[in-house]
Order: C-alpha cells, then sequence, then structure tokens
C-alpha cells in the first residue's frame, strides 16, 4: 500500500475494494478527509449510515440524507461504485488506455453509450482549473499539429482537420543517473545503448481554432511561467513570445528531420504519440470530443510514472467534478472543460 493509503497493485486494489461498502468508505475519505461536514447545515462529527445503502448518509442534526455520488461524476448512477472504481482502475493504469467497447466488454455493461458516458464522465474529472504553470524550472517546447483523418482531394490549405497547440517541459537527467536502455538508441557506452540525457516533463495540449499569433501567444501565456525558456519553430504566430517576456529561442525547421529532432524533439514524439493512441485505441475521434480525449492523455501522460497515483487523482477530482450527462454529450451541448486559456475555449466554434 502507498502510505497516502491507496492501493499499489492489481492484488491491493481486489483487497481494498471487493464491495461496494468499501468504496463508499474510501469515497467518503475523499471528499471529507477528516470529518463528514453536512453540506445543507455545515454540521461536523459522524453521521448515520444506512445498513443497506452504503452510498448514503444522513446528518443527525438536520436529518438531510446526503449521497456520496452527489456532486461528483457518478452523481445520479444506477451503476454499483465497485464497477465504476473498476472503471477509473482500467482507464488510468493501462498504458494504451480503454476504448468504450473494451470498457464495455471487461465491466460486463449491457451497453455500449453506458460504457461511452461513464468513460466521458471521468474525462471530465481529468482537467484541474487550477494546475500550475509549466516551465519554472526547465526550457520548455511548443508547437502545433493538425488532427484528423485523410485530407484526399482537398487543396493546400484547405483541410477538415482541427489545430491542436502543446507544450511540454523538457528536462535534463541528474549526473550520476542510470541511463541504460532497451532497444536501439544512438548514444552507447560500453556496448550498451543509452536513453537521451533529456526527457519529458509536463505536457499541455489544447484544441484551438488557428494558429493566429494572438491564439498562440494566448496558449503559452496561460499554460506557461512568464520569463520560462521557450523553443518554437520559425512560425512567425510565435513572433510575440519575446515582447511577451519569455525567452524565446525559434529555428526554422525547413522540413529538416535532423533540425526537427535537435531543437524540438519532446513535443514532436509526444503528437507522434498521441496520433498513435487515437488511432490505435479509439480508431479515431469526432472534433466535439477531441479536447477530452486531449484532456486524458494529458492526464494519464503527466503521472505515467505512478500509474496508481493517477488513479487515486482520478477519483479524487471525480469527487469534485460536475460530469456531463448523455444528453449533454450526444446533442453537443456539453464543452469538455480545460484549463488552457479561457478566452480562446469561448471563441472556438465548435
Amino acid at each position: 500500500m502507498d502510505p497516502r493509503g491507496f492501493p499499489i497493485s492489481l492484488p491491493e486494489f481486489q483487497h481494498c475494494f471487493p464491495t461496494d461498502e468499501a468504496c463508499a468508505a474510501y469515497l467518503e475519505k475523499l471528499r471529507w478527509p477528516d470529518t463528514f461536514v453536512c453540506p445543507k447545515c455545515g454540521a461536523r462529527g459522524e453521521p448515520y449510515r444506512f445498513q443497506t445503502r452504503p452510498s448514503q448518509l444522513r446528518c443527525t442534526s438536520c436529518k438531510s440524507d446526503i449521497r456520496l455520488t452527489a456532486g461528483t461524476v457518478m452523481r445520479s448512477t444506477h451503476i454499483p461504485l465497485s464497477v465504476w472504481f473498476w472503471g477509473a482502475y482500467l482507464m488510468t493504469t493501462q498504458t494504451p488506455g480503454q476504448s468504450a467497447l473494451q470498457f464495455q466488454r471487461q465491466l460486463g455493461l449491457t451497453r455500449y453509450e453506458t460504457a461511452f458516458t461513464m468513460l466521458h464522465k471521468l474525462r471530465s474529472g481529468m482537467c484541474r482549473p487550477e494546475r500550475d504553470e509549466i516551465g519554472a524550472e526547465h526550457a520548455v517546447e511548443v508547437d502545433e499539429t493538425l488532427i484528423g483523418g485523410a485530407t484526399r482531394g482537398e487543396g493546400r490549405g484547405v483541410h477538415h482537420k482541427v489545430y491542436v497547440l502543446g507544450t511540454i517541459e523538457v528536462r535534463n537527467r541528474k549526473p550520476g543517473e542510470d541511463r541504460s536502455a532497451k532497444g536501439e538508441q544512438d548514444d552507447h557506452a560500453e556496448g550498451k545503448p543509452l536513453k537521451r540525457p533529456i526527457y519529458a516533463g509536463r505536457l499541455r495540449l489544447q484544441v484551438v481554432e488557428d494558429r493566429k499569433g494572438a491564439v498562440c501567444e494566448g496558449f503559452v501565456k496561460a499554460n506557461v511561467v512568464a520569463g520560462a525558456t521557450v523553443k518554437t519553430d520559425g512560425w512567425q504566430g510565435y513572433n510575440g513570445l519575446a515582447a511577451a517576456g519569455y525567452q524565446h529561442h525559434a529555428i526554422a525547421m525547413n522540413a529538416s528531420p535532423e533540425l526537427a529532432d535537435a531543437h524540438l524533439p519532446m513535443i514532436h514524439l509526444i503528437f507522434s504519440n498521441l496520433k498513435t493512441w487515437l488511432h490505435g485505441t479509439h480508431h479515431g475521434t469526432s472534433l466535439q470530443h477531441l479536447q477530452a480525449y486531449l484532456n486524458e492523455y494529458t492526464f494519464r501522460f503527466n503521472r505515467r510514472f505512478y500509474p496508481m497515483t493517477a488513479f487515486n487523482s482520478a477519483l479524487g477530482l471525480a469527487a469534485k467534478t460536475v460530469p456531463p450527462t448523455y444528453a449533454e454529450l450526444y446533442s453537443g451541448a456539453w464543452v469538455h472543460p480545460t484549463s488552457h486559456a479561457p478566452s480562446l475555449q469561448e471563441a472556438l466554434p465548435f
């Protein structure tokens, strides 16, 4: 068990959450770490517990019934808490993630729509609005890419794809750190392949309308701490970063793979892996829900070294998130959350 009280392996997970009662106790601890506080009257203290309804409590002061799932992504659910916990576990700890069809099969859900909605409700809790800006200690790379299907028959500059802006920290490995790696690498020592001297830190991704200067600069200002070192290609949309107080290093790529790998190695690798994940796991996604998938990818990438921490974080965020309804998801009324540049999000036409 992790010292913070959550499981770090599958056997421990099965031991910790064998029943809905165990899941309810864990969810209660996430919502009220110290003691129960009635959201209606503010009274503190041990509530009355129903023996046959583990997810419902009653305040002993005002006699109000409080559902543990109220105000969470599990609000008004008819699915057992244990199924929700298993779903969060599968979604956050498996490297390729979960498609809705896989999710439906593994959890034994009868309808595909139920699996689809559960996944999007969990994704709605994977974007923390108050998360920190990046780049305070490390240089960051910024670039944009196009996400979408085939463009056969569409002319140059005319396409149905959508722009995604991304920025990622580039961290240096510590002196003396073991750099041994499996597989083929460019660098070797004593006949053994070595990892790169740099590795990826925290990531931010956002769907944007275009890559004009106001959009690119707004994205950087919303996600990267002022004064940070920012590396970009030679696109004119980044020309205002130096005036905005950033240490801007731009190099025109001129379609050179060597220059791209030397100047922006991490963000290009991220975009490549992102597209592989979208097509491989999810077989593509609609523009309407793309930001939700970017939120999931960012959430799991930033916690890739500690997947069980990701499970705990997902539940913690889910316990404070109002989720979309089935009708909102399918009608397009729901706007997937993002902590990046709210003004840009409001200006998007989709």
